[in-house]
């Protein structure tokens, strides 16, 4: 029997604070829950995941390079349906969010996913499970 349960929260470091969280908040519906003036900070949640948005300290930090550093590779976000997978791309798309690749099927389907980066550049799939 596992000792863990489930994810608690993910924190993760972003260099543009308040655009990482309307990402969160203005384009996907999540809801602020918390901040954190003295070590800048906003807490998301959609429900069912909280995220700890963290300020880096400086404005220019390193970026990640999935394929030669330690870290988070992406956050996968569960989309119920196919049509809501669509209407997110378009409300992406609407928003000049850098699209990686659009909805594509994983494998031979019905299963789908789609990948892009936030405004701090963390990579963030999209799933639909089928």
């Amino acid at each position: 029997m596992s000792v863990t349960h489930g994810v608690q929260h993910i924190g993760l470091a972003v260099s543009h604070l308040e655009e990482s969280a309307a990402f969160f908040t203005e384009l996907l519906g999540w809801q602020e829950v918390k901040r954190r003036e003295d070590y800048p900070a906003i807490f998301v949640k959609d429900g069912a995941l909280t995220l700890t948005l963290w300020k880096t300290r400086t404005e220019e930090p390193v970026q990640f390079d999935r394929k030669n550093n330690v870290g988070l590779h992406h956050l996968a976000l569960r989309v119920e349906t196919k049509e809501g997978l669509y209407q997110l791309l378009d409300v992406l798309k609407a928003n000049q969010v850098e699209i990686e690749f659009e909805p594509t099927l994983i494998r031979e389907g019905p299963s789908m996913h789609m990948m892009c980066y936030e405004p701090s550049g963390i990579r963030i799939e999209f799933n639909y499970p089928g």
